[in-house]
């Protein structure tokens, strides 16, 4: 099979979109297929990549560490007849994703979307953010997934939740998996001596892009009131982003700055090892799709106290591989790991529950279910085959709305009404 992902974040970009899709394109390969990923242009790229098209793009958008594709590659066309695609991939509904439905309306094969963030959890990183700009990222997402012919949610509570804003299109779940063997073993006290860190310390771990929607100020508090009431806890944080400096600033007024150790961004044995440092891997976002980091966490035999939100709820079981906690609260998050910490025999179990939950999670499993997917897709005929006419539908439609959005933030207006968008069949997430 021969396989066209198109994605708006890839290496050497480190986030979870990124790492999703450089885990399946090395899969499938694996396997024997064919796969052309195209994406935008990184600072630090690699020179010499296998079947990689990089599109000129922007740097730094909005002073974060993403680049926005720009429209165009003149040779794209010419490098698709080459490979004689399959089936498209599209990562996004927007920027290459346009560039995704356009190359499947044109070629005539099917589009798949993957369906990884919840948008509107993101429309702070656009200038004139607003409640209407919230609107519009869950409006183009539903719009974009009817386009397709099928659609991709890494969770249960995705599907669920796509369902009720109005997707119809087929909707498979197919969680990202992990890769158990790369988690299974690290030297932890390396880490530990590296870090100062003293051996018999109970370590709560943390890991993943630091960044507001993560909620790590809440993640913050609640893990600096339990080590200051456990002398012998400390603070594990793995990556790097713009919360970093509200994180320090948290432990330093709690007076516990110096058991708070953020070593920015690790990969393959350095990422395992400092895993293998913590003890308990704490979670405090509810804007996640899936809860990769927690399933890697879990690779490395840590239980997770977490937050019951989609994407982790479907990874996280109470009481079982760790603790998942109704009240999104700084305080309910510091009680449970307070509880863990005191309780050794009952990390142990969790712990034990935590490497089991992860066997499930096996990336090879999740590869072959995308795969099995993607045949699904290229044997089905569609009842009534999606037109160019509803893509133009479509285009003239965002850019409607993006004008009106646009005007508004030049006005220096901070917000328009909803009722600007009346589609009574866009639900909120539930959590």
């Amino acid at each position: 099979m021969n396989i066209v992902i198109f994605t708006n974040t890839y290496t050497p970009h480190v986030g979870g979109v990124a790492r999703s899709v450089e885990a399946f394109v090395t899969e499938y390969r694996k396997l024997g297929h064919r796969v052309l990923v195209v994406a935008p242009e990184f600072a630090g790229m690699p020179e010499d990549e296998l079947d990689v098209v990089r599109i000129a793009a922007i740097q730094n958008f909005n002073a974060t560490d993403f680049s926005v594709a720009l429209p165009f590659h003149h040779k794209l066309s010419q490098i698709l007849d080459k490979f004689k695609p399959d089936i498209i991939h599209s990562q996004h509904p927007f920027l290459l994703g346009m560039s995704a439905l356009r190359t499947a309306r044109y070629r005539k094969i099917p589009l798949v979307f993957t369906h990884h963030t919840l948008y509107e959890r993101y429309t702070h990183y656009v200038p004139g953010d607003s409640q209407a700009m919230k609107h519009f990222a869950i409006a183009l997402a539903t719009r974009y997934a009817n386009l397709c012919d099928q659609v991709i949610a890494p969770s249960e509570s995705i599907a669920d939740l796509l369902h009720q804003r109005g997707v119809s299109s087929p909707v498979a779940v197919i969680p990202t998996g992990v890769y158990l063997e790369r988690f299974a073993r690290g030297d932890g006290d390396r880490v530990r001596r590296q870090l100062g860190i003293p051996s018999d310390a109970v370590v709560i771990g943390h890991l993943g892009r630091l960044a507001p929607e993560k909620n790590l100020d809440v993640l913050s508090q609640a893990v600096a009131e339990a080590i200051g009431t456990h002398l012998k806890a400390h603070f594990l944080v793995v990556g790097v982003g713009p919360s970093e400096q509200s994180i320090r600033t948290i432990f330093k007024e709690a007076g516990v700055a110096d058991r708070l150790h953020i070593t920015g961004i690790l990969q393959q044995q350095s990422l395992t090892d400092a895993l293998h440092a913590m003890d308990v891997f704490a979670f405090a976002s509810t804007s996640e799709t899936q809860g990769m980091v927690v399933t890697e966490a879990m690779a490395a035999g840590l239980p997770v106290v977490a937050f019951d939100a989609p994407g982790v709820r479907e990874v996280v079981v109470h009481e079982q591989n760790g603790m998942l906690l109704n009240q999104k609260t700084a305080q309910a998050l510091a009680t449970a790991l307070g509880q863990l910490i005191d309780s050794p025999a009952k990390m142990t179990a969790l712990s034990r529950g935590a490497l089991h939950t992860a066997e499930g999670f096996a990336m090879s499993r999740s590869a072959a279910k995308a795969l099995q997917c993607f045949r699904s897709v290229l044997n089905t005929v569609p009842a009534e085959p999606k037109t160019e006419r509803d893509w133009e539908d479509v285009l003239a439609w965002i850019k409607a709305e993006w004008d009106i959005l646009s005007s508004v933030a030049v006005a220096g207006t901070t917000a328009v009404s909803s009722s600007l968008f009346t589609d009574d069949k866009i639900a909120t997430s539930k959590e």
